[in-house]
């Protein structure tokens, strides 16, 4: 027989419906528990991030997350900045049939983007007495983020669904993050990203904070029609390890959010155990009584106008914000008081703070949520 050699060499990555978190020989009360987040010179008593989706936030709903102690980001390229009376515009998605509803959305995002809108969308969240996030794509960010700049933004994130530090094109100078970092005296994080590599260049340019994640989002469509993804237990461990090793080099700690993938308290746990500073999310907030949506959910990318990679997805709507950070939760299966749940994984694993978390043991599990739950999957199956 012929020798042969391997072509590529694959490992198994992991999500986390396939692993578990082992419980710590000591415990700790919940309500001792610090989950407190740091972004440069900001400090945030939950950390939890909303995504900067246009079902999901808007300004009305910014304020409330910033007052209950998170964080939520406005889209800049969305529909809040591109019409004066966007729920208009909202409602016409939200009652798409779903064969009409991208071509709908590819419609209404052709529209140009207003820049006074900006200026008056960050004004309206500041003058609430609230922490102001915006996000934009790296193709606009040095013609917009000076805009918001001067409105008073407290963190610009720059977003697309695949960041690197370098970036090849045709125009003579691309976008520079270590420049705009320069220019602006305000906090930027950066994203998103997968791997070990990327997340230590980028957070060599100087950048604050750090996106993880590729397509798990629930209403992302990324992985089938590119095929691009690491699911993100995986992704968050090498962006963690890209983390403590950049920390240990330069003594300047970045901060990584996991962004997407998380449909509940226990996968949110998970995340942190995973070594993730702050998790960021989606569909769960699209949800709550206060999101635009109406019970709508949608990626960044699904209104593109060649290559869409999203799609609208029902969520209905089951409870306050509040209600779903904090409970008290009326469901069971982990989708409403978030905040709760995270103290108690913590106490359980015995982590006094975030860091100690991320040193709980992570186990391979794939059995996690069947194994002696023949009734529960009974009965899910007969819904």
């Amino acid at each position: 027989m012929m020798e042969h050699y391997q072509y590529k060499q694959m490992r198994y990555t992991y999500g986390f419906e396939e692993i578990a978190l082992v419980p710590s020989d000591i415990t700790i009360n919940p309500d001792q528990t610090d989950i407190s987040l740091a972004i440069d010179r900001l400090t945030f008593s939950i950390p939890i991030l909303a995504s900067a989706m246009d079902g999901v936030v808007d300004v009305k709903f910014a304020i409330a997350m910033s007052k209950l102690g998170g964080l939520a980001v406005l889209n800049l390229e969305g529909l809040q900045t591109r019409y004066a009376n966007p729920d208009e515009v909202l409602a016409q998605i939200a009652d798409a049939p779903p064969e009409k509803v991208t071509s709908i959305m590819q419609k209404v995002y052709s529209k140009p983007i207003k820049e006074n809108l900006i200026g008056d969308r960050i004004t309206a969240i500041k003058d609430a007495g609230a922490i102001c996030a915006v996000s934009l794509t790296p193709a606009n960010t040095k013609k917009l983020s000076p805009l918001a700049a001067e409105a008073g933004i407290d963190i610009l994130v720059v977003q697309s669904t695949v960041t690197t530090a370098r970036h090849i094109s045709k125009s003579y100078r691309g976008l520079i993050f270590s420049e705009i970092i320069k220019q602006l005296p305000i906090p930027v994080i950066v994203g998103n990203c997968v791997s070990y590599s990327a997340c230590r260049k980028l957070m060599e340019t100087g950048v604050h904070g750090v996106l993880v994640g590729i397509g798990p989002g629930a209403a992302c469509t990324t992985r089938e029609v590119i095929g691009v993804g690491v699911p993100q237990a995986t992704a968050t461990m090498d962006c963690a390890a890209a983390r403590d090793d950049y920390f240990r080099t330069t003594g300047r700690y970045v901060p990584i959010i996991t962004d997407g993938g998380i449909r509940n308290g226990g996968d949110l746990c998970k995340a942190f155990a995973c070594g993730t500073d702050a998790v960021m999310l989606g569909s769960i907030l699209a949800q709550t009584e206060e999101a635009p949506g109406r019970g709508n959910h949608w990626g960044m990318a699904t209104p593109h106008e060649a290559l869409p990679r999203g799609t609208r997805i029902r969520v209905g709507i089951n409870c306050s914000l509040k209600q779903t950070m904090f409970g008290p939760a009326s469901v069971t299966d982990g989708t409403q008081n978030l905040v709760g749940a995270l103290r108690t994984s913590m106490g359980v694993c015995g982590a006094r703070n975030i860091r100690e978390m991320h040193q709980t043991e992570v186990v391979i599990a794939p059995a996690i949520k069947t194994e002696g739950k023949t009734f529960q999957i009974t009965q899910r199956l007969a819904k």
